[in-house]
């Protein structure tokens, strides 16, 4: 079996562009020619919760009818593996497992994972993946600093490979009609949008009986922590990583990242001019790095100043009041994707037109089709993350574009580290387009 070290050169090889047997293609891909009539052998890197909960339920629905199997299981913790054999094994029950994805790999020669690990591992998964001639699916962020965006994109670009970012609002029917109706003109210029996360969960991201019971004998540290700093062993920062930075932005790579991620789309803008942001732990003092509450000021547009908007976020974990919002607002009224309607709410009245001799501006009602977001990150098989996870199952068979493709992960990552950066200096924060660097007070924005 090939040690750690040779199997990160492999990946970074490949990240930089260096393929083997022919251009764009690894030598592992001419391997992976996945006929019609072939069954698919997928493979998990990292049984989590996630997976557990809500993308493997997705998969099952399509498996059978798309000729698919889980083939095999790689998590560093013995518990996790020992989970995922008892899970499986109603449905796969000759499902592998693996100790690590080297294993994984050599072992049981998947055709395609889904990667559902630690937020900053989800880069480097999926460069492993490529290198391996898998597809894969990937779950958000797509990557938490601009190096590990950048490698990930580039071996992407290099190969043929079919990849979903787990951003399954592109999957979701209303969210769809607004990309088209927006697209159409008929929505007028965007003015503003104003987008909220709220919840009230004092265990959200939290696994306190799994804290005080793992042991460092029980995975392998050294491979969790992968390109970040050593630092030794802490259980907290190996379950409850989404508290802690640089291994979790936090809200913005857990829950903006969602949600900017439709700006891009419906206005097809890569990334902000700009942003602003402040936050802090204000509520959930248990020794988490991370905010607790934050709020994002983005400035989109193109050189075209006309274009211009403004986007607020705002999220808090101490009070649910609010929910989930995304509003879209233009001078002839609203696009509410809470509702799915879009009203002539706060267009432009006759009465106020006619004082600048102008003519009213009001949005013609319309209903969106009904699919809602939902606050809880294990949500079984909604029809959202059921129809994205069908999408990248449909697309390793017909090779088509994916719903949400690498693009769209690295442009929703500038967002993310953008928004971290503001938050972590204090200033406000722009992206260079020739280094592909977030940059804070005229320096690169690093660990």
């Amino acid at each position: 079996m090939n040690t750690r070290r040779d199997f990160i050169r492999k990946a970074a090889l490949a990240a930089i562009g260096i393929t083997i047997g022919g251009k764009g293609m690894h030598a592992g891909s001419y391997n992976r020619i996945i006929g019609s009539n072939n069954r698919v052998r997928v493979g998990v890197i990292g049984f989590s919760d996630r997976f557990k909960n809500s993308l493997c339920p997705c998969f099952l629905e399509h498996a059978q009818e798309l000729n698919m199997e889980i083939a095999a299981v790689s998590d560093i913790w013995n518990l996790r593996r020992e989970e995922a054999k008892a899970f499986l094994s109603p449905y796969f029950p000759d499902a592998g497992l693996a100790r690590n994805n080297e294993e994984l790999y050599d072992k049981y020669k998947v055709d395609a994972v889904i990667i559902s690990t630690a937020d900053f591992q989800h880069a480097l998964h999926l460069v492993e993946a490529i290198d391996a001639g898998c597809d894969a699916y990937v779950e958000k962020p797509f990557a938490e600093t601009m190096e590990d965006n950048r490698t990930a994109f580039h071996a992407v670009q290099k190969s043929d490979r079919i990849v979903q970012v787990g951003s399954q609002r592109r999957s979701g029917l209303n969210y769809i009609a607004a990309n088209e109706y927006i697209r159409s003109g008929r929505f007028g210029k965007i003015t503003m949008v104003e987008m909220t996360w709220n919840v009230n969960q004092p265990g959200r991201w939290r696994r306190p009986a799994q804290v005080a019971t793992i042991r460092e004998e029980d995975t392998d540290w050294k491979r969790y922590l992968m390109n970040r700093p050593f630092e030794p062993w802490d259980p907290r920062k190996y379950l409850e990583y989404r508290l802690f930075w640089p291994y979790s932005s936090g809200i913005p790579g857990q829950w903006m990242c969602h949600q900017i991620d439709t700006v891009h789309w419906f206005t097809n803008l890569p990334f902000p001019r700009s942003v602003a942001a402040n936050g802090g732990i204000y509520a959930w003092n248990d020794g988490r790095t991370n905010a607790d509450t934050m709020t994002a000021v983005f400035d989109y547009g193109s050189e075209d100043a006309s274009s211009a908007f403004q986007v607020v976020y705002s999220s808090r974990m101490h009070n649910s009041a609010g929910g989930i919002k995304e509003l879209y607002f233009s001078n002839g009224g609203c696009l509410n994707l809470d509702t799915n309607r879009i009203t002539p709410e706060g267009g432009l009245e006759e009465k106020y037109a006619r004082v600048m001799n102008m003519q009213p501006n009001l949005l013609q009602p319309l209903i969106l089709p009904s699919m809602k977001a939902e606050a809880d990150a294990n949500t079984g098989t909604d029809p959202m993350t059921t129809a994205h996870v069908r999408n990248w199952m449909e697309c390793i068979r017909s090779r088509k574009s994916p719903n949400a493709d690498a693009l769209a992960g690295y442009h929703h990552s500038i967002a993310v580290i953008m928004t971290t950066a503001a938050l972590h200096t204090g200033m406000k924060v722009t992206f260079d387009e020739k280094t592909r660097e977030v940059m804070a007070g005229g320096k690169a924005f690093k660990l």
